[in-house]
């Protein structure tokens, strides 16, 4: 393996970046839910109004920065020479999980949450479920970065 690649100002600049994102799309993965039914607690109104703080966040915040994690992501293959490539398994694969997180956050959670905002309480279900989902890609994602399967 090639290391002088991943220890290369622009690769590193990419990893950096690469983290900062990750943390800022990922924290309404933590904070959402406590949100929601510390809201839920205080009433229809109170979840409604969160709900459209929650999915403004994801469309303004979180869906954005989600986006900048995978072509960071893509930069630092690119960067790192020899190092990584799309012929390993973990980039693939982790590629497929970027994507479907993509999808899912805002085909599925932000659409349930703007829905939620004007009162339609059916949507929790929907939202609390993508909200799950999209942590458990987030753990697969996790689980490719550190073990790197097919390396």
């Amino acid at each position: 393996m090639i290391v002088a690649a991943v220890n290369d100002d622009l690769y590193r600049i990419m990893f950096l970046l690469h983290i900062i994102t990750v943390v800022v799309a990922f924290a309404a993965m933590v904070v959402n839910p406590f949100l929601a039914a510390r809201s839920k607690a205080d009433g229809e109104a109170a979840l409604s109004r969160t709900a459209g703080y929650m999915a403004a966040n994801g469309r303004q915040i979180h869906l954005p920065a989600l986006i900048l994690v995978g072509l960071f992501g893509i930069g630092m293959i690119f960067s790192s020479d020899e190092a990584w490539g799309f012929d390993q398994a973990w980039v693939s694969l982790a590629l497929l999980v970027w994507i479907a997180m993509c999808g899912l956050v805002s085909g599925m959670l932000i659409p349930a949450e703007r829905k939620l905002a004007v009162g339609d309480l059916a949507q929790a279900k929907k939202v609390e479920m993508g909200g799950q989902i999209v942590t458990v890609l987030f753990l697969v994602m996790l689980y490719l970065m550190i073990w790197k399967p097919g390396l």
